[in-house]
């Protein structure tokens, strides 16, 4: 059992910064990708960032050069630090915890709103 909570939304201005926080617990010895998604404007998914357990790094276009995904594996927390928010990155904001096979794991996402 993996259990992947959300936290660190919230409203924020323009040109603002937010750092959402994904604490994964249970039984995560298989997890070896976690990554962030939004909704985005279209049918599918948006990848936002993901990161592996070697540290490895990818990030949506929309938000390179903007978000810095990062982990602290002493407390099983992957962070997603977003600067200068633009009102398009209003959405809501979900991790995933997976392994090379199965199911992934996913959290109920936290709320992020850009607006002045």
């Amino acid at each position: 059992q993996v259990q992947v909570v959300e936290s660190g939304g919230g409203l924020v201005q323009p040109g603002g910064s937010l750092r959402l926080s994904c604490l994964v617990s249970g039984n995560i010895a298989w997890i070896n990708t976690v990554g962030w998604y939004r909704r985005g404007s279209g049918m599918q998914r948006e990848l936002v960032a993901a990161i592996t357990s070697d540290n490895t790094t990818n990030y949506g276009s929309s938000v390179k050069g903007r978000f810095t995904i990062s982990r602290d594996n002493a407390k099983n927390t992957v962070y997603l630090q977003m600067n200068s928010l633009k009102s398009e990155d209003t959405d809501i904001y979900k991790c995933n915890a997976a392994g090379a096979w199965g199911p992934s794991h996913w959290g109920q996402g936290t709320q992020v709103t850009v607006s002045s």
